[in-house]
């Protein structure tokens, strides 16, 4: 960091020192002339814990202290954000205060809601899994209070470093902190793609806050080194300071761990639950000690100290250590659901499972049977007074988490049998160890914990001692399961795009007509330039594709003299790049510099209009049905129907499609009001909240919002819409369905479209209704009558063909083939185990209209009594050939049913599969079932000669 970052006035002012610690050799800066260590663990032991640090006081109550304090020094409060982080597009949880502000703020485009600003913000980081409930001190889910500055070069500055420390000194005085035992530590802070000078606030060997003086950017020409990367510095600088409001109410309560001081009730619950005693009762000066040790020494280390085994602690401090996780669990859950996210295994979701799955898996550790929901329940009710936002959502969470209780269970029972194929495939490796990756793979494809894992290889019999498989499992798995999971993916810039922006660097943002005349379909334009096969307009009425919304198509016509030419081209396709529109033509070419009249297919239009409209309508109406939860996660409009993906947790049922339905229709016929406008992004967001951003995250100060009657439903959204929902005309939901995890699809047609779709379904209940000669009202009576008749039918057949299998064994029996070649194979050759029997031959035939059901019965039968067999059954129903290969286990070595299966299979047009001792295949050629017969016979009589040489 560059000399000087850290020479503050406020230091100098106040007779601070600025000492290098001794053990640590960071640099700090303190009142203590005496002090020789920066005060951070593991410099310093926990010395508040047993002796808190200043008068115990609620979270409630430090939160109000800090962001009163705030607000008496010029700070405007702000209302919490969600944890889920909607207005961002490249991380999915709230990690941080600052992270509200990021990244439209933070880098100038946007001005802040308030400057400055005060906020606690409930935050949710994974990164540290495998240390929550042992350190004492992490947790997932946080509050950050937080307040922030933000400062433009060249504008009067709000405040920076020097008032950042007052501000703190202060604060830290009127919580009753002894003031002389703080120190700032100097750890310059590095993250997303920023840095910047940086004071961790400590006491008690416990650090309490961050101040972060923001004001780096990653640049390869940049002229400031930290960490082996260059930064620059940027056009902002931000206060970004970090007040763990946990670690304030730990040090108040000089507590063990900061679990036992923010959950005591839950703990209390789950101690009860569990059957066991608090480690605190019985070994109060163990667990005070290890607690004061914990953030200096390791658990070894601090077990010769006490003068016990580190089995003996472990054993002592493990099931605390599970119920202080679960406790943190199930309030980062009452968060996480209450937000909104829905669990699946993608994005969001894929946390919010890893995290149920992870309580799920401790509470079955821990033998509690309380479920899980109520222990979310308990933590909502604790937190109630502080977020009541949070019990609105108490239905939908109990809905949930019992519903991926029993998802959870069925994984784990499906899961069995993947976990021993794999510990067969591994047993046959040199080191017979599961890697990580596959361990990995095995949590993101299937749901399976590496833990569950472990427990299935260890108890497969036929995997001896010393011979077994080896499933090692790292501590920081879910760790790293989570970094993976926590950012977008995005997926590389098409080079189309890249090369676009550098051809087209000098030409000025395309004017979109098509918002200032949202109606018109005709219009006059001037061609700026021509790259590849588009032209680039100075302005243009077609819409380019964006937001699920298809591109206009038409045509642009050369204008001569006032008049229209003759010389017309096709516009097939738009697109925007950078702001700029590039309209894909064909048939003709256009020159840079001409005069053209473009004309839009209104008929294109104004159905996507309808469908786009549409999409708002029933995503509100699916809202109100289903719950706050319902998020869109993907749509599509075209000419004749639209679809849209939405977040939510099980199947859409018919009454609720049915109310969707009814709720949107009623939205169209109350003929609400459309508008359209550009507003600021704060003041969007401070109105509507982060619901604005259902179809994405728009870039920009200014943003696009439409808006459905008084505030039905509001979106910021860049596609064409209707003035009105009557203008929409009727919606028809035509179909729903879960099409992955925690993601359901609703498909729906609008205005003539709609009516289309009615007809069309009517048409398919006039047809089946004449084909069963009975009016269309007593259709589904009638089909029950049919469906019942031929279930019976059904059983009927099956009863028959399997009288006639039995019927069949005798005679085939009687039609054996290489009876004698095959009887007096060698023994050691066909590795029997027992002599064959007298009369035992070979079964190759075919059997006319046989099914496979009947062909496995007939074949299976004969496999048990000792005959190699291959049977081929022919249908004339839907012209298929099936063939069916069984072979006895003990002559599999001279019969193979899989090779046996693959050259008649073969001449029938198809193909075969299957193992030594069964087979499968077939084909569509009915001609050849002769042929194929003769050819499983010629196969057997070349095995059979091979063997007896």
């Amino acid at each position: 960091m560059v000399n000087g970052e850290y020479d503050i006035e406020y230091f100098k002012e106040n007779e601070f020192i600025r000492k290098k610690c001794e053990k640590c050799s960071s640099y700090f800066w303190t009142r203590d002339k005496d002090r020789k260590t920066c005060g951070d663990a593991p410099c310093e032991i926990y010395s508040f814990i047993g002796t808190p640090i200043f008068k115990e006081r609620s979270p409630d109550e430090i939160r109000e202290l800090f962001l009163s304090f705030f607000e008496q020094h010029s700070h405007t409060r702000l209302g919490r954000y969600p944890v889920v982080a909607r207005w961002r597009d490249d991380i999915y949880l709230t990690i941080a205060s600052i992270a509200d502000f990021q990244p439209f703020v933070t880098s100038g485009k946007v001005p802040p809601p308030a400057n400055p600003l005060v906020i606690s913000q409930p935050c949710i980081r994974l990164e540290d899994l495998e240390s929550i409930g042992k350190s004492g001190r992490h947790l997932t889910a946080f509050e950050m209070m937080g307040h922030h500055a933000f400062n433009k070069r060249g504008v009067e500055e709000i405040y920076w470093k020097n008032e950042t420390v007052k501000y703190c000194d202060e604060f830290l005085k009127q919580v009753g902190v002894a003031i002389e035992s703080v120190t700032y530590k100097e750890a310059p802070w590095v993250g997303g793609g920023n840095a910047g000078p940086c004071l961790e606030v400590i006491t008690g060997g416990l650090e309490l806050a961050t101040l972060v003086f923001m004001d780096l950017e990653l640049s390869p020409r940049g002229d400031v080194t930290i960490e082996g990367q260059q930064y620059r510095k940027m056009d902002t600088y931000i206060v970004d300071t970090g007040y763990g409001l946990e670690r304030f109410v730990w040090a108040s309560k000089g507590t063990p761990t900061v679990y036992d001081a923010m959950f005591p009730e839950v703990i209390s619950e789950l101690v009860n639950a569990a059957g066991i005693e608090h480690p605190l009762e019985k070994h109060p000066e163990l667990i005070i000690t290890h607690a004061s040790l914990s953030g200096s020494l390791k658990r070894g280390e601090i077990a010769k100290r006490l003068s016990v085994s580190l089995e003996s602690l472990t054993n002592i401090l493990g099931p605390i250590e599970t119920i202080y996780a679960v406790a943190d669990h199930t309030k980062c859950l009452a968060f996480m659901l209450a937000d909104g996210i829905v669990p699946s295994n993608a994005k969001e979701g894929y946390l919010a499972r890893l995290i149920l799955r992870r309580t799920f898996r401790m509470l079955k550790f821990l033998e509690i049977e309380t479920p899980l929901e109520e222990l979310v329940l308990m933590q909502i009710k604790t937190l109630r007074n502080s977020f009541p936002e949070l019990e609105t959502s108490v239905d939908r969470i109990v809905e949930i988490v019992s519903l991926e209780k029993r998802r959870y269970d069925e994984t784990l029972l499906k899961g069995e049998r993947i976990i021993q194929q794999l510990a067969k495939e591994y047993k046959a490796k040199a080191d017979r160890k599961i890697p990580l990756e596959r361990l990995i793979n095995l949590y993101d494809t299937h749901g399976l914990p590496p833990e569950f894992v472990k427990d299935v290889v260890s108890n497969i019999t036929d995997l001896k001692a010393g011979s077994g498989v080896n499933v090692d499992v790292p501590e920081n798995f879910y760790t790293l399961v989570a970094r993976m999971h926590s950012e977008e993916r995005k997926d590389d810039v098409e080079p189309f795009v890249e090369s676009m922006k550098e051809k087209t660097k000098a030409i000025p943002a395309t004017i979109k007509v098509y918002y200032e005349e949202p109606s018109a379909v005709d219009f006059e334009a001037t061609v700026l330039d021509v790259v590849d096969d588009s032209v680039i307009l100075d302005k243009t009425l077609f819409f380019p594709e964006g937001g699920g919304q298809p591109a206009d198509t038409g045509f642009l016509t050369l204008v001569t003299k006032g008049e229209s030419s003759a010389a017309s081209v096709k516009v097939v396709d738009v697109q925007e790049v950078e702001g700029f529109i590039l309209h894909k033509i064909e048939n003709g070419k256009i020159s840079k510099g001409a005069t053209v009249s473009g004309h839009i297919d209104p008929t294109r239009r104004i159905a996507h209009k309808k469908h786009h409209t549409a999409t708002h309508i029933v995503v509100c109406a699916a809202r109100k049905v289903l719950g706050d939860h319902v998020w869109q996660a993907g749509a599509q409009k075209g000419e004749k129907r639209a679809r849209i993906d939405i977040a939510h947790f099980k199947r859409i049922s018919d009454a609720e499609r049915k109310e969707i339905e009814m709720l949107a229709n009623k939205t169209v016929m109350e003929n609400l009001e459309i508008s359209t406008s550009f507003m600021d992004r704060n003041d969007a967001e401070q109105k509507y909240g982060s619901r604005i951003y259902q179809g994405g995250v728009p870039i920009g100060k200014k943003i696009r919002i439409v808006r459905i009657g008084e505030d039905e439903d509001v979106q910021a959204c860049a596609g064409t819409h209707l003035s009105k929902t009557g203008e929409c005309g009727p919606i028809k939901i035509l179909r729903t369905e879960r099409i992955q995890d925690g993601i359901a699809r609703l498909e729906y047609a609008a205005g003539e479209a709609a009516i289309e779709a009615i007809q069309a379904q009517e048409e398919l209940i006039r047809k089946s209704a004449a084909v069963l000669k009975v009016p269309p009202e007593q259709l589904p009576s009638e089909v029950e009558r049919f469906f019942k008749e031929w279930k019976q039918l059904q059983n009927l057949s099956e009863r028959l063909r399997k009288d006639r299998a039995e019927l069949k064994l005798p005679q085939l029996k009687g039609r054996t083939r290489f009876q004698d070649e095959y009887a007096d194979l060698p023994l050691p050759t066909i590795k029997a185990t027992e002599p064959l029997k007298e009369g035992i031959g070979i079964i190759i035939e075919a059997i006319p209209e046989a099914n496979e059901k009947e062909l496995k019965n007939i074949s299976s039968q004969l496999e048990r009594d000792g005959y190699p067999n291959m049977l081929i059954g022919s249908s004339y129903a839907d012209s298929k050939v099936k063939l069916i290969s069984s072979v006895p286990s003990n002559v599999s070595g001279v019969i193979n049913a899989s090779e046996w299966a693959k050259p008649v299979s073969a001449i029938l047009g198809g193909r075969s599969g299957g193992t030594a001792t069964f087979a499968q295949g077939g084909g569509n050629r009915m001609d050849k079932i002769n042929e194929a017969r003769e050819a499983g016979v010629k196969f057997i009589e070349k095995r059979l000669k091979k063997k007896k040489k």
